[in-house]
């Protein structure tokens, strides 16, 4: 696949994925349908919307492709149902999560390098178009964030080191379909393994 085709298809993908965290965090808090597609809305375009603000890509892209709003919506009513039908358990909303953050981080940090920005603002790009959308997703919910908990299991870290993997291979000269594939399989193993084995890093506290 080569790399012009690339950015749309994570895009879908990530877009579904954060569509469906939206509707697992709403699970048990109340929330009817239409409550509850906003807030899939919201998880799936935060961070991109936020990105292309900071970049000044205006209108943001999901505003320019009206494939990408029609894909949220029905993943959410689909979704909705889903859940409505069968109990899954909370490490679903971390697994989706995570494969959400792993997708919108190699989103956004591949903007930024194709933006001819410097490194380390392709690597912030990337971080907040990872964890934003899941920011705005626990806030209205009335959780604290995932990337602020104390105990957060490698959230915000992970996209930084996985965006740093594929600027630094790009600056290699990996190609950008492999560097992406790289760069997203660090996110989401560092996000799973820190879940599974509850790798933090330290808590602040005074002595």
């Amino acid at each position: 696949m080569n790399a012009p085709s690339l950015q749309p298809v994570l895009e879908h993908v990530g877009i579904s994925v954060s569509a469906i965290s939206g509707v697992l965090a709403a699970r048990g808090k109340r929330i009817d349908l239409f409550g509850v597609v906003v807030l899939a809305l919201v998880t799936a375009f935060g961070g991109g919307t936020v990105r292309d603000v900071l970049v000044g890509d205006v209108p943001v892209v999901w505003l320019r492709n009206p494939d990408y709003l029609l894909n949220a919506t029905l993943t959410a009513l689909a979704a909705f149902f889903v859940v409505r039908l069968r109990h899954l358990p909370r490490a679903a909303l971390l697994v989706a999560d995570a494969f959400a953050l792993a997708l919108f981080t190699m989103i956004g940090t591949r903007k930024g390098v194709s933006l001819e920005l410097s490194a380390s603002v392709a690597v912030l790009l990337g971080v907040v178009t990872g964890v934003t959308g899941g920011i705005l997703r626990d806030v209205l919910t009335g959780e604290v964030p995932l990337v602020f908990q104390p105990e957060i299991h490698l959230y915000a870290t992970a996209a930084l080191l996985g965006a740093i993997a594929f600027v630094a291979l790009r600056a290699a000269g990996v190609a950008e379909p492999l560097a992406t594939v790289a760069g997203a399989a660090s996110v989401l193993s560092l996000r799973l393994a820190g879940i599974r084995w509850k790798i933090s890093l330290p808590v602040f506290e005074p002595r």
